[in-house]
């Protein structure tokens, strides 16, 4: 298809009287997993705090039971309770209080005798320590509200957590002792308990909060370090300009030179004229304006707004609202790409994208990446401004 042919198609496809967020809406059960880093199995001696999972070691239990490396180091969390909800294994909301007790960062030494997946070899150790208590009239079974924990980077993405498996023939966890505690199999009403998670991040990035999601609840967030998602850790700051590559219709690259422009917050009632669901209309709309510039020899098309994800500081993802207003006036807050046409050698356009988060939610980052194959993703800070 042309360019042209596809700007056509965009224009029919861009706005409706209704949203697609269905899909978000079916796997909005699986949420809390996909926040948490879940899928991450190692080989340890045994588990760390209930629910873990994992395969066997490559030593002996009593190698592997000993614990290695230096003492953590503390990183300043916030650990006032906050009311929550945990989800039984029959679906029930659980009423619970949670508050991080401690946040550590650990070394590569001290998952010496655990046996990595690829991707996170190189990752550097987190220990979230956190309490729960019981404040509903009945006990709770099995409970494993970590699943719903996540510590945050300050390029706005959850730490991986770290899954693992008991090892029966060790002698001891093979944890560091600052991460040795585990949620009991029943906890009492009225009780409370302390348990750890281990969540891997990317070297150079430092936790700037910790979330906790429990299904269709609103997250719930604790400032850890600074509480800034800043330059760092190769986070842009907001504003400054990067480059990226773009194939156009006939599959040519086209540099484009991207300046971000804004992050501001919107009403739920700029989005009246649109048929929102009831989740939605409890979420808080975030407009992010971007200028790219075509710097190459060829036209672009200009869609370039389409992948641009935001995320939260909770670390929650929020891909851009897809609206259809067929010859209606859009969103005033949100107008259309300026241009709307063929980005010309040398021209620029500036687009604006909607996003939807929970209103004790903010904008921490969002990133952007050309769809050439060389084309590595670019993550901003997002400071949002009313």
């Amino acid at each position: 298809m042309s360019e042209n042919g596809q700007n056509g198609q965009n224009s029919e496809n861009h706005r409706t009287g209704r949203t697609r967020t269905a899909a978000a809406r079916r796997t909005r059960r699986t949420s809390r997993a996909l926040v948490a880093g879940v899928g991450a199995v190692a080989v340890l001696a045994t588990g760390c705090g209930g629910g873990t999972s994992a395969s066997s070691g490559d030593g002996d239990g009593e190698q592997a039971g000993k614990r290695s490396g230096a003492p953590a180091t503390p990183v300043a969390v916030a650990s006032s309770p906050q009311a929550a909800t945990w989800t039984d294994g029959d679906d029930k909301a659980r009423p619970v209080e949670l508050a991080p007790k401690s946040l550590a960062r650990g070394s590569a030494a001290d998952l010496a005798h655990v046996q990595l997946d690829d991707d996170m070899k190189g990752m550097v150790p987190f220990y979230l320590t956190f309490s729960v208590t019981n404040t509903g009239p009945g006990a709770l079974d099995r409970p494993d509200p970590e699943s719903g924990f996540a510590v945050v980077g300050a390029d706005g993405r959850p730490g991986e957590r770290l899954m693992l498996m008991a090892n029966p023939l060790a002698t001891g966890s093979g944890l560091p002792e600052s991460c040795d505690k585990g949620v009991p199999a029943t906890l009492a009403a009225g009780r409370t308990a302390e348990a750890c998670q281990v969540f891997m991040l990317p070297k150079g990035q430092e936790p700037t909060a910790v979330s906790y999601t429990d299904d269709d609840a609103a997250p719930l967030i604790w400032k850890a370090g600074d509480g800034k998602s800043g330059a760092s850790g190769g986070v842009l700051a907001a504003g400054a300009s990067a480059e990226s590559v773009w194939r156009n219709s006939d599959d040519r690259p086209v540099p484009v030179k991207i300046t971000p422009k804004s992050v501001r917050a919107g009403d739920i009632a700029d989005l009246s004229r649109f048929d929102l669901d009831e989740d939605e209309k409890k979420l808080v709309p975030y407009y992010v304006t971007v200028e790219y510039r075509n710097t190459g020899e060829h036209d672009l098309y200009p869609g370039l707004q389409d992948d641009l994800e935001l995320r939260s500081a909770s670390g929650q993802p929020s891909r851009p609202l897809v609206l259809i207003d067929i010859g209606g006036p859009g969103v005033g807050e949100c107008p259309d790409a300026t241009p709307d046409e063929m980005v010309k050698p040398g021209a620029t356009v500036t687009q604006c994208s909607i996003h939807l988060l929970a209103r004790t939610d903010r904008p921490a980052t969002f990133t952007l990446s050309g769809d050439d194959p060389k084309a590595r993703p670019l993550t901003w800070t997002a400071t949002a401004t009313d």
